[in-house]
């Protein structure tokens, strides 16, 4: 970012931003994954509190594509910040092949401690056969499951695969708070429906002024528009373990 200070790390896999002042900020990241509801939520956490472009990830293993906005190009891993709420967003418009999570989310991690974060919250969907819309949620400690339980469905017994799964053991492996929401979901398909469960409980967590009903009324244009994104994801994910993963309950 021409004129401003850069931040990076890593070889492959690079962060740049402009000099942050937030103190220990709140880290919301959101990959495509099922559902799309990491990108969903965190598009619309955005949005509605009208947070600023600060910066973006890049590396030579992203898929050579350029994101248009209104006719401008962007960077398809972008960061945002909002001074007035003291949280930056770290969203994707790409899916992250499983054979480069673990380096994106080391590197993720890394620009987390450099600005001193508080927490880092991961949202990510979840496959059911079930249709309830519930989020379940999982931590790394259980000072961050307490702060989630009276909301969520705890995630007893299970697995969280993919980026967030790989964001959510780095900051378990470093010691660093962290929430998983998963926004359960009975389809690959894009699901703003459970985006916006989710978003319901960042917003009651954090005591954000987010309205979900208009993500509600733009549903199915949301899914049309993000049809493509999904089925991207859906490539970049054959060969992993079955994608449909269900809670169990010790």
């Amino acid at each position: 970012m021409s004129g401003d200070e850069q931040s990076q790390f890593g070889d492959n896999v690079k962060i740049i931003t402009k000099p942050l002042s937030l103190e220990n900020p709140v880290i919301v990241e959101g990959f495509p994954g099922i559902g799309l509801v990491g990108n969903i939520a965190s598009q619309h956490l955005i949005d509605e509190l009208e947070m600023e472009y600060v910066g973006s990830m890049e590396s030579k293993y992203f898929p050579p594509i350029a994101v248009l906005f209104n006719g401008i190009i962007n960077m398809p891993v972008r960061i945002y910040e909002s001074k007035e709420h003291n949280i930056l967003t770290v969203i994707s418009d790409i899916p992250i092949h499983p054979t480069i999570s673990y380096e994106v989310s080391k590197v993720l991690i890394d620009w987390a401690q450099s600005v001193n974060v508080k927490e880092i919250v991961s949202i990510a969907g979840i496959a059911t056969m079930s249709s309830e819309e519930k989020v379940f949620g999982a931590a790394t400690n259980d000072d961050m499951l307490d702060k989630i339980k009276d909301y969520v469905e705890i995630f007893q017994v299970g697995t969280i695969s993919g980026i967030s799964g790989s964001v959510m053991t780095e900051c378990f492996m470093r010691n660093i708070p962290a929430i998983s929401l998963l926004g359960e979901t009975n389809s690959p398909n894009p699901d703003p429906r459970a985006a916006a469960s989710v978003i319901s409980i960042l917003k009651t967590i954090y005591d954000l002024p987010i309205d979900t009903e208009n993500l509600m009324e733009q549903a199915e244009q949301i899914e049309i528009e993000l049809q493509k994104l999904a089925e991207q994801v859906k490539t970049s994910e054959e060969g992993e373990q079955p994608r449909r993963e269900f809670p169990m309950y010790g």
